[in-house]
Order: structure tokens, then C-alpha cells, then sequence
């Protein structure tokens, strides 16, 4: 009796968060799976999002550079983040995408690599606390790429399992549900940041990895309850054959390899935003509470754009991608064109925030639409070579933005940002050939 009460529950929330009240909707998944769709709707909905959060609170891009300032670590080190926290968690995956296909239960590969994550921040919260300097910049960056090898592995298991256990046609409508709830504690965990942002002590910043830590065992122990059922295990061959063998998707898929090309191209609309901030940081100051404005922005242009995009995704997931790449480059452009032109400090106070508003708005959208387009695109074990293909090739490009960010001080940083924007609208064009695979 309890556990019919608990399954109306559940299924009760299932129907108004995906909009399922019209007899429940399975396409491109088994019987078995159908039946526990409610479930499995809920535990990846609670698990990402707690592992969405956490990304928030330990980005490399705002969290990690404040934490090695503060314990002294050396500029080049700082440099080496992002590139590292993103390339790290691609490059790997064609190894890691032929051991996942060997295993018949996925959900197992995204728990352990979860755990992973977490100690991993856990580890950098203990270094924050007993290093200094060059040994704490060193070992903080062990353990990001450690961090990274494990996101790998969750992202290639992940997608998989995605499309073992939810509908294809409310994928979209879960990232985007997720994407809005992490967007909404990112908007508060701003606004209490730029509220306490004056304090500059280290256990700050390391008690912000610490939360993120916390976040993963959440994430660990509501993604273990999803209700998987065993799969293919075709293809777990030799990681390294496979790797090379899969590359031969580029040269025979032409779908897949126009998908991978626009994508490339709609990097800016992710790696721009350091720029933004540079721009802003020059007219407006380091304080760390316009850190938190930029932090809160973001997350209101995830909780109000995502479930938007999401519902758009089901229906076309090409429309997403294409709109949100353009939007993203016009406004980078418009950035790239105000910043030559100049204006005062208190017109600037309100055109930063706005403009990283409407770049987090395109860029959830643009994230959204291409992982949407990714898993409805193909099935089973083609699923998981087009994912751990496309995030390889990705992650070297990434390779290669790291070192442009390197020489960005050395570059216009109005050049850079228009570059950016123009590989975006191409992106955008790109996309508008893809064959329609949603709805």
C-alpha cells in the first residue's frame, strides 16, 4: 500500500513537470523502461541537478582561480583551469565510451565517477587549508584533472542511460527542468555572495568546495535509484582500437560529422564569458560582489530560459540550437562593438549584467538543443561512440582555446570576443542543415 502511495506520488509530479497527462508517452524506449519512467524522471532530475549546483560552486572559471589567489599559487597555474577542467573531461572519452559499452547496467560508471568528483573537491578543500603556493597550485590542479577524467566517464554514462530510461520526447523538457532548479540556487547563492563578498579569507572560498562536495553524495545517492535495465554490451572491445576505429564516424557519417563542425564553431558562446568579465572587471573593478552579481545573473538566465528551451528541444532540437548560437553571437558582437566605442561607468554597470544575462540565456539554450540533438539522433551503442567522438574532438579544440586565452592579454580583447561571435553565426548557419531527429 505504501509503495502504490509513493509510485502516485511519483508519478503524480512525473505528469506536471513533463507534461505527460495524456497517457503516459514511451517513444524510443522498452516497456520495462516505460514503466518506470516517474522514477527514473525524478532520481536523474534530484542527481543532476545536485551535480549541476555543485559544477556552480567549484567552477573553474570563478571559485578555483579565487581560491589559488588566495593561497598564493602562481598566475601561469590559474591560466591552466579551464582548459583543463573541460578538455580533461573529453579527451578521454573514446577509451572511456568502448569500457562503458562492455557494461550491461551504465548507472554504476556515473555513481563511481560522481564519488570521484566529490573526493576530489574534498581532497582540494584539505590542500586549500595545508599548502602554499606552488605545492597548492600543483596539487589543486592533480586533483582538477582527476575531477575531470572521472566527469568523462559520467558524461558518456550518462547520455547512454538518459536515453535507456526517459522518453525522447521528454529529454528536453528533464534538461531543461534541470537547468532552471540549478539555475535558481545559483541566483541565490549570488546575491548571497555579492552580499558577503568582502570577506577574502581562504575558508571562504574552500568552504564553497566543501558545499559541492556535499552535493555529489546527493547526486550519487538519488542517481542510484534509477531503475536501469540491462543493455547491449556490443563493442567493449579494446579501448584504443575502438578510439581509432571511431574516428572513421567524421569521414562516413556526414550528419554526424556536420553536427560535430557546428558545435566546434558554437564553442564561443561558452568560452566568451571570461572575456565578458574581463571587459566589465576593467570599467567596473575586482570587487568579489560583482562576482556575485555575474553569478546570480547567470543563474536567472538559466532558471528563466532552460524549461523554455527544454520544451522547444522536444519539438526541435535543431530550432534550439541554431536561435540560441545566434542570439549568443549577436550579442558577443554587440559586446565586442560597445567596448571599442566606449561609455560611462554608470551606463557600464547596467550593460555588463545584462549583456551576461542575455549570454547565459543562449548559452543554456545552445547547450541544451546540441545534448538534446545528441542523444535523439542515434540509439544504443551509436548513441555512445557520436558522444564520445564529438566530446574528444571537442575537448582537443578546447586544448587549443586554452592557449588562446594565454595570449588574450596580449590580444584585443574586443578582437577576440568578435572572432568568437563570428564562428558562432557560422555555427548557426552550420546547424540549419542538420536533419530534423526530435519531436
Amino acid at each position: 500500500m505504501e509503495t502504490d502511495t509513493a509510485d502516485d506520488w511519483k508519478t503524480s509530479l512525473y505528469e506536471r513537470l513533463a507534461e505527460d497527462d495524456e497517457g503516459r508517452v514511451c517513444k524510443d524506449i522498452s516497456d520495462d523502461a516505460c514503466r518506470e519512467t516517474p522514477g527514473n524522471f525524478l532520481a536523474t532530475l534530484i542527481a543532476n541537478t545536485a551535480s549541476n549546483v555543485a559544477d556552480r560552486l567549484s567552477s573553474a572559471k570563478t571559485t578555483l582561480p579565487w581560491l589559488l589567489m588566495q593561497v598564493g599559487a602562481p598566475a601561469w597555474i590559474i591560466s591552466l583551469l579551464v582548459p583543463i577542467r573541460e578538455s580533461g573531461s573529453m579527451l578521454p572519452q573514446m577509451l572511456i565510451g568502448a569500457w562503458v559499452r562492455g557494461q550491461a547496467i551504465r548507472k554504476w560508471v556515473w555513481v563511481g565517477g560522481g564519488a570521484i568528483q566529490g573526493l576530489s573537491l574534498l581532497l582540494m578543500v584539505w590542500c586549500a587549508f595545508t599548502l602554499q603556493g606552488l605545492m597548492a597550485g600543483l596539487a589543486i590542479v592533480v586533483l582538477l584533472t582527476l575531477f575531470s577524467l572521472a566527469r568523462g566517464a559520467c558524461s558518456v554514462a550518462y547520455k547512454d542511460v538518459l536515453g535507456k530510461t526517459i522518453p525522447k520526447t521528454r529529454r528536453g523538457r528533464l534538461s531543461g527542468w534541470i537547468s532552471a532548479i540549478a539555475g535558481l540556487v545559483a541566483f541565490f547563492a549570488g546575491l548571497w555572495l555579492s552580499i558577503a563578498g568582502d570577506s577574502e579569507a581562504t575558508g571562504f572560498y574552500a568552504a564553497l568546495l566543501a558545499v559541492a562536495a556535499g552535493l555529489w553524495l546527493l547526486a550519487i545517492m538519488a542517481y542510484a535509484r534509477i531503475r536501469e535495465f540491462p543493455g547491449a554490451t556490443d563493442g567493449g572491445a579494446n579501448g584504443f582500437t575502438e578510439a581509432f576505429s571511431q574516428l572513421s564516424l567524421l569521414r562516413d557519417d556526414r550528419a554526424f560529422r556536420r553536427f560535430v563542425v557546428a558545435r566546434a564553431l558554437a564553442m564561443g558562446s561558452g568560452l566568451v564569458a571570461p572575456f565578458y568579465i574581463a571587459l566589465a572587471q576593467e570599467d567596473l573593478g575586482n570587487a568579489a560582489s560583482l562576482l556575485g552579481i555575474f553569478i546570480a545573473v547567470e543563474g536567472l538566465a538559466g532558471l528563466l530560459s532552460s524549461p523554455v528551451w527544454g520544451r522547444w528541444a522536444d519539438r526541435s532540437s535543431r530550432q534550439v540550437f541554431a536561435i540560441a548560437c545566434t542570439l549568443a553571437s549577436m550579442t558577443s558582437l554587440g559586446v565586442a562593438v560597445w567596448a571599442l566605442v566606449g561609455a560611462s561607468t554608470t551606463v557600464s554597470q547596467w550593460f555588463y549584467p545584462i549583456a551576461f544575462f542575455v549570454l547565459g540565456v543562449s548559452h543554456a539554450g545552445v547547450r541544451l538543443g546540441r545534448k538534446t540533438y545528441l542523444v535523439d539522433m542515434a540509439g544504443g551503442n551509436k548513441r555512445t561512440d557520436y558522444v564520445a567522438v564529438s566530446n574528444t574532438v571537442i575537448g582537443l579544440l578546447l586544448l587549443l582555446s586554452g592557449v588562446l586565452g594565454a595570449l588574450a592579454a596580449m590580444v584585443s580583447v574586443p578582437l577576440v570576443i568578435t572572432l568568437l561571435g563570428l564562428a558562432g553565426l557560422l555555427g548557426a548557419g552550420l546547424s540549419l542543415r542538420w536533419p530534423e531527429v526530435s519531436g
